[in-house]
């Protein structure tokens, strides 16, 4: 967001708020040249549990006489009841997709925006690591899912995506399933799962090393399908950033990914809709669901893309070029205006 704000040639001042919520921390002591001008709204990326802990954290001398709105991410189509707490604290609230200002919409009727993240402003940079670097045999199709275990190992669903993968291939060893995780040591239940889930295929490899966002785009680079059977996403960052890259999509065809793609660009997995079960107790919302994708219907277009080469480059390139339209600077732009940001006179403060 920061740097779709540069690229828009507006001044910002960016301000951390501290550690995690929930630890304890002191008001944040703020350096003059961080401390933004009188009239300058404060864009929160904190959702609204903590938002009023992040706001007493800037202390009532930054926030006193400022706009404040709530960049708040969710991956539900049905907002919590415990958010309309934080809806006192805001004067509109910004999100990353219409799935998400759908759910929000009726905590704040008439106060949400979507505003994209604006990753085509500054699209990823792969490293100079080639397949060999990444220790991919020759001639081995790659299909790749990248998740964070922090991020709801039911949500993310990855068993989903190795049984689509084993439907679609079997043993076959000149097809490659990588699963990058993040965070696996932080969830050992889950990983445990996931590495039975995947314990007597030869051609599926669990990679949990810690990678830099080059490294992770050089990684993206070297596959040649991204897959998410994602149960919901209010964006769906990995996606878009791999479409950015050209490469080839299989996404679950729900949730907020559906902002920057559709059948076109993207091979999409259809799913019936389900009561969402998360075991850590976060994505809970009375009246919600999320989807339950179709594994037989990704293992053929697993296989239909893997066997035809000019048909993967053809969906890479739609991908991008619905990526580079859809997640660039507009709905950023949009917003900045109209809070009176982008003539110059009121410029933006974005802690977080």
């Amino acid at each position: 967001m920061l740097r779709g704000v540069e690229s828009l040639g507006l001044p910002s001042w960016p301000v951390d708020v501290g550690p995690p919520i929930g630890r304890t921390a002191p008001q944040v002591a703020f350096a003059s040249s961080c401390v933004p001008p009188p009239g300058a709204s404060l864009v929160m990326h904190a959702n609204p549990p903590v938002l009023p802990l992040a706001l007493l954290r800037l202390g009532a001398k930054m926030v006193r006489g400022r706009r404040v709105i709530g960049y708040w991410a969710w991956e539900l189509p049905v907002a919590p009841r415990e958010w309309r707490a934080g809806v006192r604290f805001v004067h509109e609230v910004w999100v990353p997709s219409s799935f998400t200002a759908a759910a929000v919409e009726p905590l704040l009727p008439g106060r949400v925006r979507v505003v994209r993240p604006p990753l085509a402003v500054t699209p990823p940079r792969p490293a100079p690591i080639g397949r060999d670097g990444f220790a991919i045999p020759a001639g081995t199709v790659v299909v790749l899912m990248i998740f964070n275990l922090a991020s709801s190992f039911v949500r993310k669903n990855p068993l989903a995506a190795i049984a689509a993968f084993r439907a679609a291939f079997g043993d076959r060893r000149d097809r490659l399933l990588i699963l990058k995780v993040t965070n696996a040591d932080h969830f050992a239940d889950d990983f445990a799962a996931l590495r039975a889930a995947a314990a007597d295929a030869t051609n599926i490899r669990i990679e949990t090393r810690l990678m830099t966002s080059n490294e992770i785009a050089a990684l993206t680079m070297a596959a040649d399908i991204v897959l998410s059977l994602h149960r919901s996403e209010g964006l769906g960052l990995v996606l878009g950033e791999a479409m950015l890259l050209g490469r080839p999509v299989v996404a679950t065809g729900w949730s907020g990914n559906l902002d920057f793609m559709d059948e076109s660009s993207a091979a999409l997995v259809p799913g019936r809709l389900i009561v969402p079960v998360d075991p850590r107790g976060v994505l809970v919302a009375k009246g919600a669901v999320w989807a339950d994708p179709d594994v037989g219907v990704a293992a053929q277009h697993l296989r239909r893309l893997a066997d035809d080469p000019a048909s993967r480059m053809a969906l890479g390139e739609a991908g991008r070029r619905m990526a580079v339209e859809r997640l660039g600077p507009e709905t950023l732009l949009a917003a900045m205006q109209a809070i009176g940001a982008a003539g110059g006179a009121h410029p933006v403060g974005l802690p977080g």
